[in-house]
């Protein structure tokens, strides 16, 4: 499953809240960016499609791997085009969006620490695709609710 999201929308904290609930594995697409990468958010410079290339093979095979070893995991990753979410798409995957605006997001942003700059998110919500086929979550409710929501849909679908 694949948590996504603009950055400061919560899909590190939910990830891992419903991770730890359904007692699967968490990652973050954030650990797997390269230094080149992460320098160049910090510095407030957008990343290309061509930046996010290596890193989107290197989630795909951490996808890849859970898939294999039948170990069910829980990925963080903005996953904001459509391109990026093929990229991802294996058979059984799941994206859950946690939706929000621009102005809550950002004041959430303001106060935390995150080599990700605030001055950014506007660009990534102008890069946000809104997905089709995800399990959408407002980012408004608490932290339980969120994931209570989500996997309530879970169990729905598996029926």
């Amino acid at each position: 499953m694949v948590v996504m999201g603009v950055s400061g929308s919560g899909k590190t904290t939910i990830g891992r809240a419903l991770a730890e609930r359904l007692g699967w594995r968490f990652h973050d697409a954030d650990d797997h960016h390269p230094a080149t990468n992460v320098e160049k958010m910090r510095q407030g410079i957008p990343l290309t499609d061509a930046d996010r290339e290596p890193w989107l093979a290197s989630l795909g095979k951490i996808i890849d791997a859970s898939m294999e070893s039948r170990e069910p995991g829980i990925l963080a990753c903005s996953a904001l085009k459509q391109r990026y979410r093929d990229t991802l798409t294996r058979p059984g995957l799941r994206f859950i969006y946690l939706r929000g605006d621009l102005a809550s997001i950002r004041a959430r942003m303001e106060g935390r620490q995150h080599f990700m700059p605030v001055k950014l998110l506007e660009s990534q919500f102008l890069a946000l695709e809104e997905p089709a086929d995800a399990i959408v979550v407002d980012v408004a409710l608490s932290i339980e609710a969120q994931v209570d929501y989500i996997a309530s849909a879970l169990a729905e679908s598996a029926t």
